[in-house]
């Protein structure tokens, strides 16, 4: 069976390389009228990857700059260890970052290219050699070392990107959207080798990407901006099952969660009920928990679309509007309450205007501030 990367890197450095903490503190920066980023802080400790998601214009490209020294923060202190970093000039700073172009030498061979950062520290010939050869060996390049960028694929060329990163041995890894020239299949591939490398090496990486796919499958920590704030600092897991508001709820997930305004009528004792629903409170949350909400005060319902079940026992009712046919399953957009709710069916009867019943997974469900759209305390 062929070693996996991890396994390579560790057969051949017998350890993982000794690393350390990277502290992000209150991070601003402005361009002219623009604020790029503001107050951003994290702490990410040795081996762990932070997936910096949002839309473009978020600031998550400018973080990634700045923390490599390409931008000058306005306010805000980068530590690597026991080193600020941010006074530091970028050859100094100790890391390596991967762009989301190949950005290889191309008049020069593989191995040049692998070992070009070597040459720039002037370290010795015999010693360039032997470590190109561990890199290429684990990289799966060994056949390649003597092509140039022109005659490798997509895939090829990214292990040199990542090759040519790691045989410094640098105490942080950044890299801004890596993958996103290749093909669908390769980049599952290449997620996974990311991950597995990184992992053995022991050393911190930031990952920008505005994939949420590689968001959830690569990070320990996600950080998640919206127009240069942090929406919410958290773990996948957290990030997609407790959306701090309801831009990170809408923002995560394919297809997004759904959303539906209601508003809570208090009555008579356990009779608090959820209009347009038509149902008590407590049908749709457990007594004895509580809710910060007020009569007759609006609110935002959220549930994903695997927390819709359709059935001819269901206690709502809509009608189908679309049906999208995605080979293992479909996904389907219905009316309901004035919202359009989306939902998952392996049924291939259902049809644009037919009426079915449904319920919702009670511990599935979300509430947020009508206003602020951040997640309430019920």
């Amino acid at each position: 069976m062929t070693d996996t990367l991890a396994e390579k890197t560790e057969n051949q450095s017998g350890s993982p390389a000794s690393s350390e903490t990277l502290s992000v503190r209150d991070i601003c920066k402005s361009f002219d009228e623009h604020q790029a980023l503001v107050n951003v802080s994290f702490e990410l400790q040795p081996g762990e990857m932070l997936v910096a998601l949002g839309p473009s214009g978020c600031g998550k490209t400018t973080l990634l700059r700045i923390v490599a020294g390409l931008e000058s923060a306005d306010h805000g202190e980068l530590w690597l260890g026991s080193r600020r970093i941010d006074t530091l000039a970028p050859k100094d700073r100790d890391l390596s970052l991967v762009f989301q172009n190949y950005a290889l030498y191309p008049h020069m061979t593989v191995a040049q290219n692998l070992a070009f950062p070597l040459k720039v520290k002037k370290v010795s010939k015999d010693e360039q050699l032997i470590k190109v050869n561990k890199i290429a060996e684990m990289l799966r390049l060994e056949d390649q070392l003597q092509k140039r960028p022109a005659q490798l694929s997509g895939g090829q060329r990214q292990r040199v990107v990542l090759g040519r990163a790691i045989i410094r041995q640098p105490k942080l890894f950044l890299l801004d959207e890596p993958l996103s020239n290749l093909d669908t299949e390769l980049r599952a591939h290449m997620r996974r080798e990311i991950v597995s490398l990184q992992k053995s090496l022991h050393t911190p990486a930031i990952y920008v990407t505005h994939d949420q796919t590689e968001a959830l499958t690569m990070a320990d920590k996600i950080l998640v901006l919206k127009n240069g704030h942090m929406r919410q600092l958290g773990t996948p897991d957290e990030i997609y099952n407790k959306p701090a508001d309801t831009f990170v709820a809408g923002f995560v997930g394919a297809p997004k969660m759904n959303f539906i305004t209601c508003t809570y009528e208090t009555g008579t004792i356990g009779r608090n009920s959820v209009a347009p629903l038509g149902v008590t409170f407590e049908s749709l949350y457990p007594k004895g928990r509580g809710a910060v909400l007020r009569s007759g005060e609006s609110f935002v319902m959220g549930i994903r679309p695997e927390g819709i079940i359709v059935g001819p026992l269901g206690e709502f009712k809509g009608r189908i509007q679309e049906v999208e046919f995605l080979g293992d399953r479909r996904v389907a957009t219905m009316s309901f309450a004035g919202s359009e709710i989306t939902f998952y069916t392996e049924s291939k009867s259902f049809r644009a205007g037919d009426d079915i019943k449904f319920n919702l997974k009670k511990d599935s469900l979300h509430f947020f501030d009508l206003q602020s759209g951040k997640r309430l305390g019920v």
